[in-house]
């Protein structure tokens, strides 16, 4: 294998909610169609894995999940720190592209997002997309951790090797916290919608929601679970 082919390292999150009636929904987000890779197509929020997400002070910043707790999970060719900035880009890149933060505050009290604190936060979410200011910086900021105690590692998908742009990624899932809602669009994001595993594949099937193979997969393992509590009980979230 060349250089140039060796896969970035990825983070992704499934994001889910309760549903209205009973069961539970996933997010999806479509990619605008200029994008090098998956544009157009529906898939989760995620990224690629930055230096800074395994720094000493990020892992610092962190919470419920020690790094050698990340690297059991994750295998022995990881380092511990490795391993923790894998789920520290997922909770980074779900902030960064819908909005969402699955943090704590300092103290280790549930994140509470009041009026003000959503309007600090939305300014400073456009700061670290102006790349004035960083995710670390961010959290300093607003005296919070990473939570990623909320956070459960869910599968590995790693791109052909016949594909000139490769990731390996690693898909975790979270629930949705409350008080919070993802932003409608984004820089990544032309369109997003909240459905049922079920649906979502029948509007695959119907070719109304284009995805890749990982994608699908995701939903029709999600299709096997009755209830939230029973998914994330299932992928260790809030061990």
């Amino acid at each position: 294998m060349t250089e140039s082919r060796k896969p970035k390292q990825a983070a992704t999150v499934i994001l889910l909610r309760r549903a209205e009636a009973k069961g539970f929904e996933v997010f999806l987000t479509r990619r605008p169609d200029d994008m090098p890779f998956l544009g157009g197509m529906y898939c989760y929020p995620g990224g690629t894995v930055t230096k800074s997400d395994f720094t000493p002070r990020m892992i610092e910043r962190s919470t419920g999940l020690t790094p050698k707790q990340a690297r059991k999970i994750l295998g022995a060719h990881y380092s511990p720190s490795e391993a923790t900035g894998l789920w520290i880009a997922g909770v980074r890149e779900v902030f960064e592209e819908v909005g969402v933060l699955l943090a704590a505050e300092q103290s280790g009290a549930p994140l509470i997002i009041d009026g003000s604190r959503a309007a600090r936060l939305a300014q400073k979410h456009a700061a670290l997309m102006a790349k004035s200011m960083s995710f670390l910086e961010l959290l300093e900021s607003e005296s919070l951790v990473c939570n990623l105690a909320a956070v459960g590692h869910f599968s590995y998908w790693q791109t052909p090797s016949q594909v000139g742009l490769r990731f390996a990624t690693r898909f975790f899932i979270a629930a949705l916290p409350e008080g919070q809602t993802p932003l409608a669009t984004s820089y990544e994001v032309t369109h997003s919608l909240w459905l049922a595993p079920d649906r979502a594949m029948h509007l695959f099937s119907r070719g109304e929601l284009p995805m890749i193979f990982p994608t699908f997969a995701a939903l029709r393992t999600l299709a096997d679970f009755e209830t939230l509590e029973s998914v994330l009980r299932e992928f260790g979230v809030g061990r």
